[in-house]
């Protein structure tokens, strides 16, 4: 039932904080013209690098769209992944190894040792310019970098630049910070070498073709394509099997499709909903294990929340979620695309 007075509030809030929205676009704007115009300086590298981001703050599916990438191209190339480390109790460049963890390097990139350390190298460094020469000294077989949310690092002027939006939250609706969730306008995916709508559901023919005429109408005739999360299986460490009833744990951006996946297949007795890169304490886990014990209750969370998690739990109660990208219709023509790229800027 739709509330007036809170669409009123609503509105008068995003009245109060457009000026604010403005201020901070025109700042951007600013930005962005210095380097357009070479005033401020963009650095190219001899390898690839592939830049994946968004406009918007928050969750748009940048981890899974990295982990895709890495599965498309490491048979051919020597690959590293590069990411600020947002959340990470270190400061500057770190190659991540066998003695780190999510403190250290942040969730998300210690995600990505975890699961392919065996195929790509990982670091973290706020300075992406000295990241990537960091890790050109001491890994010089790189040919490709993908760069971990950098659509708005313009210091790197990446080979080819993936910008992602979400489907329940695409950046043509929304607006500037504070106002809204955008970083920079709408106009800022012109940057963009490809445009794909991430966590697609009830995809129509129809919805497909407005959602192109938006997009287009702000990033001129870039490509879009369009994406879903798709779930695997639940995974546990403890070699048990998942109970019919389940408390779900997230500390993502953006919950609602797992949760919606989750309440599809089994029952979800509650839900421990905490803010994108939480840190969990040992409290909250006890918290956490005795609510899942007396509801007689597996634990499912997600694969970004247990690498956090994984040194502090009853491994036989939970369970984590994989996800991948998955692209609806013309997933080979944005492989094709991406790895034709590379193999003829490698050429040269």
């Amino acid at each position: 039932m739709n509330n007036p007075g809170q669409k009123d509030s609503d509105r008068m809030l995003s009245i109060v904080l457009a000026p604010f929205s403005w201020l901070y676009g025109a700042v951007m704007r600013i930005r962005n013209f210095l380097y357009d115009k070479g005033w401020k300086k963009s650095y190219s590298f001899d390898q690839a690098v592939i830049s994946v981001g968004n406009l918007s703050v928050g969750g748009t599916g940048k981890t899974p769209m990295i982990e895709y990438l890495v599965r498309l191209l490491s048979k051919e190339y020597s690959i590293a992944i590069l990411s600020r480390g947002y959340g990470r109790e270190t400061k500057g460049f770190r190659l991540a190894g066998e003695t780190d963890n999510a403190s250290t390097v942040g969730d998300e990139p210690f995600q990505f040792y975890k699961k392919f350390s065996e195929k790509v190298v990982v670091a973290v460094c706020e300075d992406r310019v000295e990241g990537i020469n960091r890790l050109l000294i001491l890994k010089k077989s790189i040919q490709v970098i993908l760069l971990d949310d950098a659509f708005q690092h313009r210091r790197v002027k990446p080979l080819f630049s993936i910008l992602l939006t979400d489907f329940s939250k695409p950046f043509f609706r929304d607006y500037i910070l504070p106002r809204g969730r955008l970083r920079e306008s709408r106009k800022g995916s012109f940057g963009a070498n490809v445009i794909v709508v991430t966590k697609c559901t009830s995809l129509t023919r129809e919805i497909e073709l407005n959602y192109k005429n938006e997009i287009q109408a702000h990033s001129g005739d870039k490509p879009v394509f369009f994406s879903a999360i798709g779930y695997s299986k639940p995974i546990s460490l403890g070699n048990t099997q998942i109970y019919q009833d389940v408390v779900l744990v997230t500390g993502i951006a953006n919950s609602k499709p797992l949760v919606d996946h989750v309440s599809e297949k089994i029952n979800l007795r509650h839900h421990f909903n905490f803010g994108d890169h939480h840190v969990y304490s040992t409290k909250e886990v006890d918290e956490i294990q005795q609510k899942a014990l007396t509801l007689n209750a597996s634990i499912l969370t997600t694969e970004k929340d247990f690498v956090k998690l994984e040194q502090t739990l009853d491994k036989n109660l939970w369970f984590y979620l994989p996800i991948e990208t998955r692209f609806i219709n013309s997933g080979s023509e944005f492989d094709k695309m991406v790895v034709d790229k590379i193999k003829s800027y490698l050429k040269n």
